[in-house]
C-alpha cells in the first residue's frame, strides 16, 4: 500500500552553497585592497590560505561585480604551463594525417585549443585560434568557454582563476613568469603570436584583466614567481563573519523567524569543531560546510541546543569522521 504521507515532500531545500558565480560572496577585508593593488600594478593576485576560506570564490565575485568575462583552470599534478595558454591535439592530428593519406597539408590551427590566459588576453585571437584575418573566411570560430557566464559581459576585460597552483610541479609557475608578466606568448605549433588586444570599451588607463591564483601552501612556490605577484593570506572567517556570510547567502529568501540566532549557534559550533580538528590533526570545517549545516538545520527544523539530531548532523557535515592525518594538505 502506498504511503499516504511522504515527509520528504515537505522538506524545504535551501539550495547549493557552491554556486560558483560570485553572486553570493562576501569579500574578506584582507582581499579588498589586495584586488585594488593587483589591478593598479597589473600583477597576478596570489591568494594563500587553508582550503575552504573563500579563495576560489573571490575571482568569480570580482568578475560578477565588474561585469568582466570569467575563465578558470583547476591545476592538477599533470598540469603543464602551456595548458593555461593553449593545448594542441597531437593525437587527433596524427589520426587525421593517417586518414588523409597524403592528400595535402593539414590545417594545424584546427588542432589548437586556446587556454584561459589566451581568452583573457586576446579574445578575438582565441576565437580564431590565432588565424590572421585573411584566413578566417571558411572556418567557424572556436567556442568560448563558459558561454552562459560570459554572455553580455565586457569583451575587453576578464578575470582568470588559476586554482591550487601548488598542486603542480615547480616548473609550472616558472613557466608562467613571462606570459603573466608580459601578457604575450607564441603558439609553438602555428607560430601565432598572442598579445593583449586593443581596448575598445575601457578607458586608456583602465585595467584590462585580473589573474587570481590560489594556493593551499601544500608546496613552496618559487621565489621568482612570488616576486611577480601581489600576495595576500585569507584567514578563516570568525564567528561574526560567518553570520554575515549566512546573511548574504540568505538575502532575498524567506528565512524563518529566529534564523539569526540559529546562524550564530551553528557558527559557534563551527569554531568548536575547528578547535577539535586542530587538536586531532584533521582538516577544519570550511565556510561552505558551515552553510551546509545551517541550511540543513533550517530545512529539517534542527536546533543546536537540546536536539539529538544536531550531534549526528555535526558529524555528517562538519567533522565527517575524519581520521588523524586528514589535515589541510590531505
Amino acid at each position: 500500500m502506498p504511503l499516504k504521507h511522504d515527509v520528504y515532500t515537505h522538506i524545504r531545500t535551501w539550495g547549493t552553497t557552491d554556486r560558483g558565480d560570485g553572486s553570493r560572496y562576501l569579500m574578506p577585508d584582507e582581499g579588498k585592497l589586495a584586488v585594488q593593488v593587483a589591478l593598479a600594478t597589473g600583477r597576478p593576485l596570489l591568494l594563500r590560505g587553508s582550503p575552504g576560506c573563500g579563495k576560489s570564490s573571490l575571482a568569480a565575485h570580482i568578475a560578477e561585480l565588474r561585469g568582466w568575462r570569467y575563465y578558470e583552470h583547476v591545476v592538477t599534478y599533470r598540469t603543464q604551463a602551456t595548458d593555461l595558454l593553449w593545448t594542441f591535439d597531437t593525437v587527433r592530428r596524427l589520426a587525421d594525417a593517417q586518414a588523409h593519406n597524403g592528400g595535402g597539408p593539414l590545417d594545424d590551427y584546427a588542432y589548437v585549443r586556446p587556454g584561459p590566459l589566451w581568452w583573457a588576453y586576446a579574445r578575438d585571437s582565441a576565437l580564431w585560434r590565432g588565424r590572421a584575418g585573411s584566413d578566417r573566411a571558411d572556418v567557424d570560430p572556436c567556442p568560448e568557454p563558459m558561454p552562459e557566464t560570459n554572455a553580455g559581459r565586457d569583451k575587453d576585460c576578464a578575470v582568470v582563476l588559476i586554482d591550487e597552483i601548488d598542486k603542480a610541479e615547480p616548473d609550472v609557475p616558472n613557466g608562467l613568469l613571462v606570459p603573466l608578466g608580459a601578457a604575450d606568448f607564441t603558439v609553438a605549433e602555428t607560430g601565432s603570436p598572442v598579445q593583449l588586444e586593443r581596448q575598445t570599451t575601457a578607458g586608456p588607463t583602465a585595467p584590462r584583466h585580473l589573474v587570481v591564483i590560489t594556493t593551499n601552501d601544500e608546496r613552496e612556490l618559487p621565489q621568482a614567481f612570488l616576486r611577480r605577484c601581489v600576495v595576500v593570506s585569507l584567514p578563516f572567517p570568525d564567528k561574526n563573519r560567518l553570520v554575515e556570510i549566512a546573511q548574504e547567502h540568505l538575502r532575498g529568501r524567506e528565512a524563518p523567524d529566529g534564523w539569526e540566532r540559529l546562524a550564530e549557534a551553528v557558527a559557534a559550533e563551527v569554531e568548536k569543531a575547528r578547535m577539535q580538528a586542530r587538536r586531532d590533526g584533521v582538516r577544519e570545517p570550511s565556510t561552505a560546510e558551515y552553510l551546509d549545516a545551517l541550511y540543513a538545520c533550517l530545512s529539517l527544523g534542527i536546533t543546536v541546543s537540546g536536539d539529538p539530531r544536531w550531534e549526528r548532523l555535526r558529524d555528517l557535515v562538519l567533522l565527517k569522521n575524519q581520521q588523524p592525518g586528514d589535515g589541510p594538505t590531505a
